[in-house]
C-alpha cells in the first residue's frame, strides 16, 4: 500500500477513527480535495462531486459493511489512481 494512500486516508479521516465513512469521505473531499489535490496528494481529477465520492466509497466497501478500512480504501486508490 502507498505512502500517498495512507496520507489520503488520514486528511479523510476526520473523527481519526482509523476507518472512513461515506459522510466523511464526502465532507472532506468537498472541503479539503482542491488543497489536497494542490499538494499532490490526490489527483486533480480524483476532486469530484458528491456522487463521485459516493461511487468512490461504494467501490472501495468490498464487504458491504458502509465503512472503510485503510487497506479497503488503499486497494482502491491505488489503482485508481495510479499509485
Amino acid at each position: 500500500m502507498s505512502e500517498k494512500a495512507r496520507q489520503l486516508f488520514g486528511a479523510l479521516d476526520l473523527d481519526e477513527d482509523g476507518e472512513l465513512t461515506r459522510a466523511e469521505v464526502i465532507s472532506a473531499l468537498r472541503s479539503k480535495g482542491p488543497t489536497l489535490a494542490a499538494r499532490g496528494d490526490l489527483p486533480f481529477w480524483g476532486v469530484g462531486d458528491a456522487q463521485a465520492s459516493s461511487a468512490l466509497f461504494d467501490e472501495a466497501d468490498v464487504n458491504g459493511d458502509a465503512v472503510l478500512t485503510f487497506e479497503e480504501f488503499a486497494a482502491v486508490v491505488d489503482r485508481r489512481f495510479g499509485w
